[in-house]
């Protein structure tokens, strides 16, 4: 089915409704990548709430926060459902550990952007694996780089429909449904931390800075976006 079609099947359709038709169309080759930030804790509550048959997995690049840890050991506590973790290949962390160092993402764009392939990027592959629809938390208010985004589109680096049920939602919408819903969710976002990536590229934002400031800072020139969602 083409993404218009699709577009037209989900118009006026909850996100309830969206993920539940979705899950029939492409049943067994749709998952959810959690990187267990808020917006991302509000599709896993859908899903898990509702036992949606759809796959759920995170990266674990190996430089996450503790809360991070912490954070998705209170949401398998809460759900009683499987996670599947992804880890980088180790034989490509040492090498580029060894030869380029632990910090040399901070030197160049490039490094960082290496780093990124290895600890994200192939993981993702691993993970998308005979998989047809990827939903995602993005969200259009997130940054600039991502104002075009639209509820599904092609992705054509991973070979995927890519579904964003939350394109259209506010930071507000996200924070009321984690209240009121009573959805675990990381306690650095209650110090400033909006986006939460690996902790050497992540940081709080002060009140009035954008919502990407916070990842990989010392960038002036980048779009702030790792590739997984180029």
């Amino acid at each position: 089915m083409k993404i218009q079609n699709l577009n037209n099947e989900l118009q006026n359709k909850s996100i309830l409704d969206q993920l539940t038709f979705l899950s029939d169309k492409f049943a067994g080759k749709i998952a959810f990548s959690t990187s267990l930030g808020q917006e991302d804790q509000v599709i896993t509550d859908i899903i898990f709430s509702n036992n949606l048959p759809i796959k759920v997995f995170t990266l674990d690049t190996g430089r996450m926060f503790e809360e991070t840890y912490k954070t998705l050991s209170k949401t398998l506590q809460r759900y009683e459902k499987q996670i599947d973790i992804f880890f980088p290949k180790n034989e490509k962390v040492e090498k580029f550990t060894t030869q380029k160092g632990i910090y040399s993402f901070y030197n160049s764009i490039e490094n960082r952007k290496e780093c990124c392939n290895i600890r994200k990027i192939e993981p993702l592959k691993r993970a998308l694996q005979n998989i047809d629809c990827w939903i995602t938390g993005l969200r259009a208010e997130q940054s600039n780089a991502r104002q075009e985004l639209a509820l599904l589109e092609e992705d054509v680096n991973f070979g995927v429909i890519k579904y964003n049920p939350l394109v259209n939602w506010t930071l507000n919408n996200v924070l009321t449904h984690i209240k009121e819903n009573n959805v675990p969710y990381n306690i650095l976002h209650n110090k400033g931390f909006v986006s939460i990536g690996c902790s050497p590229c992540t940081r709080a934002i002060t009140k009035n800075q954008d919502i990407r400031a916070g990842r990989w800072w010392w960038e002036n020139n980048s779009k702030k976006e790792c590739g997984l969602h180029s």
